[in-house]
């Protein structure tokens, strides 16, 4: 006979944050980020607590996306008839070792707030699911050892050294998970695996992002200037302020301040985690203020009315143009270029252009200007330069 009890399926999968009763000691804890989590209440018989009184414990079930209701009533059944013969379930309830993808899941659903955005979290789930999950996904993560990471690691630790190097970051963190929960005990394998030097040292090639001559700057932004798509005008924007791709297409009015002459792009956006200030030169405002007439959210609107721009509108355009071996990004490295070699300006101005960290933890506490107006002074001057009003004057 099924056991009973307050929650049902779709309340298990809805109800908000907080503690909800079923019945008999068993509460569904939902998270604020969404986590869903069982535990169950017991008194234990003829045991007292450090105060002198009855010994009232929780214990956790299990994630409530790997334990379903009928599951942790029955669970929490043995464990209040344990608690009844006196016995702390802590030290005699026979308990089930998830796998490791059980775990992994667990642990990717429960981090979900905290990543930048959503193609983080998914690249975090997706390392794993191709390269660990075929091969430890089923195992008990308390067998998960050297041998198994290794398995895991070895067939990519050379051709595809940056994705290794994070799958066993991902695979660290799933095996400390599992050890907090108590699930796992001693240390942990790729910490051994690290300190024991297994793996052969690869020294990463830098991969860059290819790059306009900065000579042909002016040419390419006049053949630009002719053209009216959108994606134009963002690939205009985006040359000129040396912003990034999804910075760019992500810009929305509220951000613009035509007071001060400044766009913010918010944390959220940005790579450092950081607001960042951009001064507008009178070129990016010619660029961007007839598009206020179409009233969209955002500045560079795509095809879906309040949308931006697609990620691939301004690599395309460039295909169009045939401009090859040329990327989006790139001019982000033109513009350093031109700034050392042509308008000689100082490292940290340029660095913080480009929304780049100058220096130690310690230098940037103390530095706590973003040099804004430094940086105008150079943006504008890249401006006149790009758009052929002007020319560089070495060491400005």
């Amino acid at each position: 006979m099924a056991l009973t009890g307050k929650l049902t399926k779709r309340l298990v999968e809805n109800l908000g944050a907080g503690r909800h009763g079923d019945g008999n000691g068993l509460y569904l804890v939902v998270d604020p980020s969404g986590a869903r989590r069982w535990i169950v209440r017991v008194v234990v018989k003829g045991q007292k607590n450090k105060n002198g009184g009855s010994l009232r414990t929780d214990f956790g079930l299990g994630g409530a996306d790997l334990v379903p209701l009928n599951q942790a009533r029955e669970r929490a059944l043995e464990y209040r008839r344990m608690a009844k013969q006196g016995l702390n379930p802590r030290y005699n309830a026979a308990r089930e070792i998830p796998t490791f993808e059980e775990v992994a899941k667990q642990v990717h659903i429960e981090r979900l707030p905290t990543w930048k955005n959503a193609k983080h979290g998914a690249q975090w789930i997706n390392t794993l699911r191709d390269h660990a999950f075929p091969k430890i996904g089923r195992m008990p993560v308390d067998s998960i050892g050297q041998p198994e990471v290794l398995m895991c690691l070895s067939p990519i630790w050379t051709e595809k050294h940056e994705t290794a190097r994070r799958l066993s970051q991902r695979i660290k963190v799933v095996l400390d998970v599992a050890k907090s929960r108590g699930f796992r005990s001693g240390e942990n394998p790729v910490t051994a695996i690290k300190d024991a030097g297994f793996l052969a040292k690869v020294k990463a090639k830098p991969k860059h992002h290819e790059a306009m001559r900065w000579q042909d700057v002016p040419a390419f932004f006049a053949d630009l200037k002719s053209r009216k798509a959108m994606s134009a005008r963002a690939l205009m924007f985006a040359c000129l302020s040396a912003a990034r791709t999804g910075e760019v297409l992500g810009m929305k009015w509220q951000e613009i301040d035509v007071a001060t002459c400044v766009w913010t792009c918010p944390a959220e956006r940005m790579k450092t985690g950081a607001d960042h200030r951009v001064p507008l030169t009178d070129e990016m405002l010619a660029i961007i203020e007839p598009l206020r007439a179409l009233r969209s959210d955002y500045v560079f609107e795509g095809q879906k009315r309040h949308a931006p721009l697609s990620n691939m509108s301004m690599l395309m355009l460039l295909r169009r143009m045939q401009v090859e071996n040329v990327t989006v990004h790139g001019f982000r490295s033109t513009f350093r270029d031109w700034a050392a070699e042509a308008a000689g300006a100082p490292r940290e101005v340029a660095a913080m252009s480009l929304a780049h960290k100058v220096g130690s933890d310690v230098e940037r506490a103390y530095a706590r200007s973003d040099l804004l107006d430094r940086r105008r002074t150079l943006m504008e001057q890249w401006s006149l330069y790009v758009s052929g009003q002007g020319e560089t004057k070495l060491g400005g």
